[in-house]
């Protein structure tokens, strides 16, 4: 009988105990969001990975306690999802989750209205919470919301911070309608200014016009040399759009350097010609004018760091072919596997040591990166395949 009363007391503990904690709801996405849309409520998702320690400790520690449970079961509809297996991954995709613990806060149309990051303590994370379960967030659809003309200064801020990586241009357009909005008389911030420069991608943009009558607040949060150097690359940058010859898949050299050396100087015109040069080429297959550009750019290798080396060392020893760019590419290779040994770098410098008839430091390399990938389990084709034409020869 005692064992039975125990057993009980027990069950009436662990029940109680349950349901003081977040209540998470075992329902696929889209049913999340239809019943949020219903209820008129907000989804938190906790977004965790299986090896994250923080996402433990908040599982074990913060979501058992009774303020936190409370206030999330009766305010929002909660779910977890693990953010490497099923659905989880296609939630990490869509909503760029890229740290653990993430906490997603979304309405009824799927659209995030907040996202946080990292352990919490149970008082901050309950005040978060409740800073999100505003009705602001519930009025429906952010983009139906931005349509019809809403010009709430938070409103649009927090449209510019949820979707600078996943929808830039409806973020920038919020940043258009912050800043056309915000009267001359109410002061820059330096989130103002954070916010203006990294939408200001063209001296054509609206924006540009707000970044050049209101220099004299902006040089108050930045240095007025990096002020100018921004409006620089800025107007090097509808240069560049203007030398571009898409029609024959060819840059206007002449053009850019008569127009952009009185802007920025010689030395500065040429570096922006070739990073323009390097970036183009490559989009349209154009590895004669590649090389070229990369063999400039690249002269002084010292001044660039090895993995930005290494991506054209790459792009050398798959698509070019003369005996002195090889050389230089492997040198190039080189530095990053100075820096430190991975199967990538390893293969890329095998590749170009057979390339250009070094086989003996071929072999030690392929067989390096084999070895590296065995051990940190990746595909070791590529090495393998090196391997096999370098026993052939």
């Amino acid at each position: 009988m005692k064992k039975i009363v125990s057993a009980l007391f027990l069950f009436f503990v662990i029940t109680a105990f349950a349901q003081e904690a977040i209540q998470f709801q075992e329902l696929p996405f889209k049913d999340l969001v239809s019943k949020a849309k219903k209820e008129n409520k907000i989804i938190f998702i906790d977004a965790f990975t299986s090896w994250c320690g923080p996402c433990k400790m908040m599982e074990k520690n913060i979501f058992t306690k009774k303020s936190v449970g409370d206030y999330y079961n009766a305010n929002f509809i909660n779910a977890r999802f693990d953010m490497e297996k099923g659905e989880g991954r296609d939630i990490a995709a869509k909503y760029g989750v890229r740290s653990y613990p993430s906490y997603l806060f979304l309405n009824g149309d799927g659209e995030v209205v907040s996202q946080n990051y990292g352990y919490m303590e149970e008082s901050m994370f309950v005040a978060m919470a409740q800073n999100i379960n505003s009705p602001n967030n519930k009025k429906g659809s952010l983009k139906e919301r931005f349509e019809k003309g809403e010009k709430d200064p938070e409103f649009l801020i927090n449209i510019m911070k949820l979707n600078s990586s996943s929808d830039f241009d409806f973020a920038k357009r919020a940043s258009e309608r912050y800043f056309e909005n915000k009267e001359k008389a109410s002061a820059f911030t330096k989130d103002d200014v954070s916010l203006l420069l990294y939408f200001l991608k063209s001296s054509e943009d609206k924006n540009y016009k707000i970044f050049a009558e209101r220099k004299a607040e902006i040089i108050k949060f930045l240095p007025e040399e990096t002020y100018r150097e921004f409006d620089n690359q800025i107007k090097l940058g509808k240069i560049v759009e203007q030398s571009i010859d898409n029609q024959n898949k060819r840059i206007n050299e002449d053009y850019f350097m008569k127009t952009a050396e009185p802007l920025v100087g010689k030395q500065d015109a040429e570096v922006k010609l070739n990073q323009v040069k390097l970036s183009y080429y490559e989009q349209n297959a154009n590895f004669p004018e590649y090389e070229k550009a990369a063999l400039a750019y690249y002269k002084n290798s010292e001044a660039f760091e090895p993995n930005e080396l290494l991506k054209a060392a790459w792009i050398f020893s798959e698509h070019i072919t003369n005996p002195a760019s090889l050389k230089k590419a492997a040198e190039w290779a080189e530095k990053s596997v100075m820096r430190g040994e991975t199967s990538e770098n390893t293969y890329i410098l095998a590749k170009l040591y057979l390339l250009t008839g070094n086989k003996e430091q071929a072999q030690t390399y392929a067989e390096m990166s084999k070895n590296m990938a065995s051990q940190a389990k990746k595909d070791s084709t590529l090495a393998d395949t090196l391997l096999q034409q370098l026993n052939k020869k």
